[in-house]
């Protein structure tokens, strides 16, 4: 299994050194300068992987894109769809074209991850990423104002809703608003409340059937032009899994995923395996999806979490959470060795440690939410002794 590192480009405080040092080999990254919707050049796609390989004693590379966005009108099956599948199908083209071979994508609506906090305090001074129920409800109903609201919610998280509203202060709503909007795609548009009220509106008219078709005419368009440049293309679960703030979510459970992989059959067409996500549902059995589906995973965040009754779930210690993470890399491990007994090309899975904690002295670097240095070491590290030692008894190469 290929250890990765997500990088958010030039800027990204977590550099491709301390990426080299936590022992990633691979870098996980997009051209988040570039638009929704255009096309990513030749040369600009180039000029990353020179930037990657600029210091060959560290012998890293472009591994995965994440992510080629979906632009909106996309999902929404609206506008100028023709454009927009010609820029997405040349853009897989010259990638296929630089040697960068998988793409991981989504189709949430405009509420990508979702968070109320982001800095939960651990004993030791940690501090973890979390979605409470309350607040998410809070922000719903109080904030939002969506209508009919409060029929997603159950009355003891409602109350506390109103609670925490009331006691909040108007430090506290703005520090809510700005944790959710954190989720928010792309770096182009931030949103008042006005203006993301409107947008929820005319998005929660469309239906799951309807998200689902679009989707399905998307992979159509699109898996065509990736099987011609040899790339993948690997839908990430949603996250949470759930309907959110009247948006319908369709990558939420085996169901979901087993319905696109069937939709448009294509080796070109298979799933990111995110543990986290998936494992915020607790009606998910994560090891069993991964077995079920390990022959299309093509790659994997692997992180934990911890859920409560009421729906809400903490970011928790890799090795540490609800989701059993030694049975999901031990799936890996067999796919990827079932796939090199077969002979395939393109049999190492990728795999990179999906958030961290913020440990020790993360806090010093102005990181993403999520992706902190030490934290994500920390993550690589223990799942890398897992890998190790399941490789060493079942006798695999790594």
């Amino acid at each position: 299994m290929e250890q990765t590192w997500r990088w958010f480009g030039p800027n990204d405080e977590a550099t491709l050194g301390h990426a080299r040092q936590a022992g990633a080999t691979g870098i996980v990254t997009a051209l988040h300068d570039i638009p929704y919707g255009e096309t990513w050049s030749v040369e600009a796609i180039r000029e990353r992987q020179r930037v990657i390989e600029a210091d060959a004693a560290m012998g890293l590379r472009w591994s995965v894109v994440e992510s080629v966005p979906v632009h909106e009108d996309i999902k929404l099956g609206r506008g100028d769809l023709d454009r927009l599948y010609e820029n997405f199908r040349q853009t897989l083209t010259h990638l296929g074209a630089c040697g960068v071979r998988t793409v991981c994508y989504n189709f949430m609506l405009i509420l990508d991850w979702t968070r109320t906090d982001l800095a939960v305090k651990l004993p030791g001074g940690a501090r973890a990423l979390k979605l409470n129920m309350n607040e998410l409800a809070a922000f719903d109903c109080h904030i939002l104002k969506r209508p009919g609201a409060e029929r997603d919610y159950t009355p003891d998280v409602l109350q506390r809703a109103a609670e925490w509203f009331d006691h909040a202060g108007e430090e506290g709503k703005a520090r809510l608003w700005a944790n959710v909007m954190a989720g928010l795609p792309g770096a182009f548009k931030r949103y008042d409340v006005a203006e993301l009220r409107d947008v929820l509106a005319e998005q929660s008219e469309l239906t799951h059937d309807q998200l689902r078709a679009n989707l399905v005419q998307f992979l159509k368009e699109i898996l065509p032009a990736a099987e011609k440049a040899g790339v993948v293309l690997c839908i990430h679960p949603d996250d949470p899994p759930r309907n959110l703030a009247g948006l319908c979510r369709i990558v939420k459970n085996a169901g979901d995923i087993a319905f696109i992989l069937d939709a448009v059959p294509s080796e070109a067409n298979g799933l990111t395996l995110c543990t986290g996500s998936l494992g915020a549902n607790p009606e998910n059995d994560v090891p069993a999806i991964a077995r079920r589906f390990a022959g299309r995973v093509k790659f994997a965040h692997l992180r934990n979490v911890k859920k409560d009754p009421d729906g809400s779930f903490m970011e928790s210690d890799h090795l540490g959470g609800d989701v059993d993470m030694v049975a999901v890399v031990e799936t890996l491990l067999d796919e990827q060795q079932r796939r090199r007994l077969a002979g395939e090309p393109t049999s190492t899975i990728p795999f990179r440690p999906d958030h961290g904690h913020d440990l020790i002295d993360d806090g010093t670097r102005q990181t993403h939410p999520g992706y902190p240095v030490v934290g994500r070491l920390r993550g690589l590290a223990e799942i890398r002794g897992v890998m190790t030692a399941l490789a060493h008894q079942k006798g695999y190469a790594l």
